[in-house]
């Protein structure tokens, strides 16, 4: 018997090393494409590649038809695939008179860099830099999944005035959800990346949506209604009950769109959608 609890701690001990070192292959996703794939894509859709060329890109500008938009929205995505998988965002906001950047991760598309944190959240203190040099304010962020833990450590970062943030389902912090979906591992003490959305937001004032699925079957309802709670400013909860992860309405006609601005930008509130 003592045999075998040595054989077993030790095959025990493997695992957790292997997950320790192994964790990015687990947390990030990259769709990868050649340049000149992602440039063909983006004029196929309409986007400007910005903020100059496919060699330097930071992600896509959308402006729609708008002629003075109300503001930019710059998007973070989830862990999987890259921005130009999500196109609902700027089918939906530019209707509301909103130009959108869908900003890419460093080692997503076609840009060269290294997946993490640190990288993450330094590539978009630039984005924001940029963005308010070019467009000035207003500027919003908007994050889906991994992209909320992108925006709320942005947040924590930049010296931009950020208008308002969105944060499409949400996590507390990334060692909680990894001890959630990991129950038989020391996961919440072995993550390097933190991700702690409560600390990055505990001293932010601005107006801070979040959209909760009910029925979320990668980050459990708790997890994001625990942020929600800590948010010290103003907040605003939309839930949709049946909605999984990745099934929640993002379609461009869903009224909870235009709500979630005008929450953002008081301003907006009589605006009528194109």
């Amino acid at each position: 018997m003592k045999k075998l609890m040595v054989r077993l701690s030790f095959f025990y001990l493997i695992i957790v090393c292997s997950m320790y070192f192994l964790q990015d292959f687990f947390i990030y996703h990259p769709k990868r494409s050649n340049p000149e794939a992602i440039a063909q894509l983006a004029q196929n859709k309409s986007l400007r590649i910005w903020p100059d060329t496919i060699d330097t890109y930071r992600g896509f500008v959308s402006e729609g038809k708008s002629v003075k938009p109300r503001g930019t929205i710059i998007v973070f995505h989830g862990n999987a695939g890259n921005a130009l998988n999500r196109l609902y965002y700027p089918a939906a906001l530019n209707r509301l008179d909103y130009r959108v950047l869908l900003a890419e991760y460093p080692g997503y598309g076609a840009r060269s860099g290294k997946t993490g944190e640190p990288q993450f959240t330094a590539d978009a203190v630039e984005i924001i830099r940029l963005v308010s040099t070019e467009f000035g304010p207003p500027i919003f962020l908007l994050g889906e999944s991994l992209g909320c833990g992108v925006v709320c450590a942005t947040v924590a970062e930049t010296n931009v005035p950020i208008q308002g943030v969105a944060l499409i389902t949400p996590w507390d912090t990334l060692p909680n959800l990894a001890q959630d979906q990991y129950w038989f591992l020391p996961a919440r003490w072995i993550v390097k990346d933190r991700y702690d959305n409560v600390a990055n937001l505990a001293h932010y004032e601005g107006p801070v949506a979040v959209i909760l699925a009910g029925q979320d079957e990668i980050i459990p309802n708790r997890l994001t209604r625990r942020l929600y709670e800590a948010l010290p400013g103003p907040k605003r909860l939309w839930t949709f009950a049946e909605a999984g992860h990745n099934s929640w309405p993002s379609g461009p006609n869903e009224p909870w769109w235009g709500e979630m601005m005008k929450f953002l930008q008081p301003a907006a509130a009589g605006h009528e959608t194109k």
